[in-house]
């Protein structure tokens, strides 16, 4: 079984400022910082520190989760056609009846999530970070100022 061990991850609550740029960090002030625990109560999962898609904690999670499949997106303005709309789209509040599993190999951005109170956290992915947010939990994603990530997608089946 794939050991988790305890982490210290850059997750907080949300300020309610949703006329500024979504890939500001949108901290509270004061700042209301989300532990490792919490969201694990709400079902989000989260390593760090993986050294790329070799790392063997990375195939014994995927073995243990049974995901087989994956692929790879490079979401920058260079690579992604219709960049900006597509960063717009996947900004947009949304649900999955399946997991939603990102590993980031390269770059960083931010997953958003809403808690048991319908208030959002703001979790921050860098390179050799993997978040799994549970199905059912309403979620967005956005670059941060870098404009860029390098994402693996992984999927059950395939």
């Amino acid at each position: 079984k794939a050991s988790r061990t305890e982490m210290t991850i850059s997750a907080w609550y949300m300020d309610d400022d949703e006329t500024s740029d979504q890939r500001l960090p949108h901290k509270t002030d004061p700042l209301q910082p989300v532990s490792s625990q919490h969201l694990t109560d709400i079902g989000v999962l989260h390593w760090e520190g993986m050294n790329g898609v070799d790392d063997p904690r990375l195939a014994a999670i995927r073995e243990e989760r049974g995901y087989t499949y994956m692929d790879m997106i490079e979401c920058c303005p260079e690579k992604l056609p219709g960049y900006d709309t597509k960063i717009l789209s996947f900004f947009e509040e949304h649900i999955h009846r399946d997991e939603e599993i990102r590993f980031c190999a390269d770059g960083s951005g931010y997953f958003d999530v809403r808690d048991e109170n319908d208030k959002w956290i703001r979790v921050h992915l860098g390179a050799g970070d993997l978040i799994i947010l549970p199905a059912g939990i309403m979620h967005r994603y956005t670059n941060d100022t870098n404009n860029y990530i390098k994402a693996v997608r992984l999927f059950e089946g395939g």
